[in-house]
């Protein structure tokens, strides 16, 4: 019986390796062929003719018993190693075929993780529980290197990207609004036009975060000339905390208000005149991806698992 030959060498089949590996479990070759569903020549010839491709005895056989050699011993610890991994191979590729199993890296940038991922978790769980879903917190330049890598399958994040080979499932819009010191002239108000981002000491997150670059275009429509920061932070919690120290305003997305502000008593929140400064947020996948089927389904699971949520939820059509 001829192996598969690799670079001019032969190498054991699956079938001579179950036959070894019979064998070497039940020390009985009409046990062991009666377990794996082979007749007794069959596995004989099987057995011997890995002998002849390894080169080595694997068995001791007398008339009353088989034994296994010392090379025997050894080797059917592999050969055991080497049939669970290819068990384990087609159990992968079982799981591979069925929607929503397995494992699903997920990308998620940090103005959008702490206030969606408790509804994405959740709907996950609820809906998708075979899916081992991995989640890794990223600034946007690192989840794209992440996707376009195939580090990551899929990020949420804010669009439009503009990156060739990325498709965007647009899933909501939402406003920004104004968060200020109690002792502030806009706290509170509403209909605040734009073009006062021309005069206030706005405060923004460190370079790097989206949502900077947001705030920037933001003052730029609004006619604003300069960099309007002095006082950066690393995150939103520590940027609303500085405004309830009295350093300056700055801009949050509606997702983040329930959970920023009331960690303090010291801030109001003021809404801008329509049509108000928004953020768009989407899921976004490598064009071709061989989920895709399964992201755009998830696309709009999420969009109904968002509507509580104080956003204007998209439709599937919707354009970035």
């Amino acid at each position: 019986m001829a192996g598969p030959r690799t670079h001019g060498r032969r190498q054991p089949s699956l079938a001579q390796l179950r036959a070894f590996s019979a064998v070497a479990e039940h020390l009985h070759f009409r046990d062991a062929a009666a377990a794996i569903g082979m007749s007794q020549p069959a596995l004989s010839g099987a057995v011997s003719a890995l002998e002849e491709v390894l080169g080595v005895t694997l068995l001791e056989r007398t008339t009353r018993k088989v034994l296994l050699s010392p090379a025997g011993e050894r080797l059917a610890v592999r050969a055991k190693a080497v049939l669970d991994e290819v068990g384990a191979l087609m159990e992968e590729a079982e799981a591979v075929r069925a929607p929503f199993t397995g494992a699903l890296r997920l990308g998620v940038i940090p103005t959008v993780a702490p206030y969606l991922l408790p509804t994405v978790l959740r709907l996950v769980h609820d809906r998708y529980p075979q899916l081992d879903l991995q989640v890794h917190e990223e600034q946007t330049a690192s989840l794209l290197d992440g996707l376009t890598s195939g580090r990551l399958d899929l990020l949420l994040l804010a669009v439009p990207l503009g990156v060739p080979g990325v498709v965007e499932l647009p899933l909501f819009d939402e406003d920004f609004v104004l968060v200020t010191p109690l002792d502030h002239r806009l706290g509170g108000q509403e209909g605040i036009p734009r073009d006062v981002l021309r005069e206030l000491n706005l405060l923004l997150l460190d370079e790097g975060h989206c949502l900077r670059d947001q705030a920037l275009d933001i003052c730029r429509e609004a006619g604003r000339r300069d960099a309007p920061v002095t006082t950066t932070a690393a995150g939103l919690s520590t940027l609303v905390q500085f405004v309830a120290g009295g350093l300056g305003v700055t801009l949050l997305p509606r997702t983040a208000l329930k959970v920023e502000t009331t960690r303090s008593d010291q801030l109001l929140t003021g809404s801008f005149a329509a049509p108000a400064p928004t953020r768009r947020i989407a899921l976004a996948m490598r064009a071709g991806a061989a989920r895709a089927a399964e992201y755009t389904e998830l696309a709009e699971a999420l969009r109904g698992a968002l509507r509580p949520l104080p956003v204007r939820v998209l439709d599937a059509e919707a354009s970035t």
